[in-house]
């Protein structure tokens, strides 16, 4: 029996130890008045006013000994020390606390002290078990030097990460931040075109024919009515019809897939905002988008200039605005629009762009064209993938 396998096997020994004595290992409802994070933003309070309070969370830490026993108790705002003592909580509840293990869920009431190492904790004067971690956590031990938070074997595998995500989150807490800024961001994008007068709307995700983007489709079949169904690639047909409808401002935030390749910036699965609206061009959209990421990037980072990684994006009105065939002679020197067959060929073979043209027997304007419209979709992909790359 490996190692993991004897600490589940433990685990189970001590979930049947807790049935014995009676305790329900896994009850329904805790009761809870606080979070932790409200005992350390107002510690004296609760020690001045000898409040007796709630807490529910799981072990990050644990010291068990004879009579009075240490452990760490976290909820989603942060960790305290608990103090349990066998005289105060009863024999019998003692009796169920050293069944515990990192990971279990447990359910403390007490009063707020500070212990002699000047420690913020909790002591216990009642303990419930809420619920038996059968697995065991990864160890993430970590230490205050000099003011400074020390995290020694950090879960840090990025394909582990990216897989288990609920491990990430649960020893990388700063990760929750991420989550929690997205989801800042999509709310203000709400609240940016509901103000606006847009109307937020849902359209299908099963559809009998996808289309609004060029993207291989996941196919999927409908059984009663004995017909194939695409995952949407886009929300852009369908939009369009609410606005021929009579709509004159409508928005979706939704789940969108492609089949297509991937990678750590490029989800088969992702979320998008796509909008319309009647009686606007594309210049009052660019308008709409540089005053909507603007505000928000004010409001979340408190900078429009953002850092990501070695890079700062200024966000800083008005942005530039070129046009597509500008930027390609910009960054990639050629002049697509105005060079001839032979500099457009010169070009794909220098820079090993593949050639897809179907027929030599073309004119030779259509040749031209084909060339360079290939030359603008390489220069796209080259930009996603320098994208890709810097991130």
């Amino acid at each position: 029996m490996d190692n993991e396998n004897q600490l589940i096997h433990a685990r189970k020994e001590k979930l049947g130890r807790l049935l014995e004595m009676g305790a329900n290992p896994f009850p329904t409802k805790a009761e809870r008045t606080h979070k932790i994070r409200e005992i350390f933003d107002d510690p004296e309070s609760f020690i001045d006013n000898k409040t007796t309070l709630d807490v529910v969370g799981r072990i990050r830490s644990l010291r068990k000994m004879g009579k009075a026993s240490f452990c760490h108790v976290e909820d989603e705002t942060g960790k305290i020390q608990i103090y349990i003592k066998r005289d105060d909580i009863g024999q019998e509840k003692y009796k169920i606390f050293k069944q515990c293990d990192l990971g279990d869920f447990v359910h403390v009431k007490g009063f707020v002290f500070y212990t002699q190492t000047n420690e913020l904790s909790i002591h216990a004067e009642e303990f419930t078990f809420l619920a038996k971690a059968i697995r065991p956590l990864p160890v993430v031990k970590e230490k205050i030097e000099n003011g400074k938070k020390i995290v020694y074997d950090q879960f840090a595998d990025k394909e582990l990460r990216y897989r288990k995500r609920y491990l990430d989150l649960l020893l990388n807490p700063e990760v929750k931040e991420t989550f929690k800024t997205r989801s800042k961001i999509i709310k203000m994008m709400r609240e940016f075109l509901d103000a606006r007068g847009y109307i937020e709307v849902e359209t299908p995700i099963l559809q009998p024919l996808y289309g609004g983007a060029a993207a291989q489709p996941f196919i999927t079949k409908h059984k009663k009515l004995d017909m194939e169904l695409y995952l949407r690639i886009a929300d852009e047909l369908y939009l369009k019809r609410l606005i021929i409808g009579g709509f004159e401002k409508v928005y979706e935030v939704c789940k969108d897939f492609r089949n297509e390749g991937m990678d750590r910036t490029h989800n088969p699965e992702f979320t998008q905002i796509e909008l319309y609206e009647a009686y606007a061009d594309y210049n009052d959209i660019m308008d709409l988008v540089e005053d909507m990421l603007t505000g928000i990037a004010q409001e979340v980072c408190g900078t429009l200039k953002i850092k990501y990684d070695a890079h700062t994006i200024n966000l800083t009105k008005p942005w530039q605005r070129k046009p597509m065939l500008e930027l390609i002679k910009e960054y990639a020197g050629i002049d697509v629009e105005n060079s001839n067959m032979d500099e457009l060929l010169a070009f794909c073979k220098e820079h090993e762009i593949e050639l897809d043209v179907k027929s030599l027997n073309s004119s030779k304007n259509m040749l031209e064209l084909m060339l360079r419209i290939q030359i603008w979709m390489s220069f796209l992909l080259f930009a996603k993938n320098m994208r890709s790359n810097s991130m």
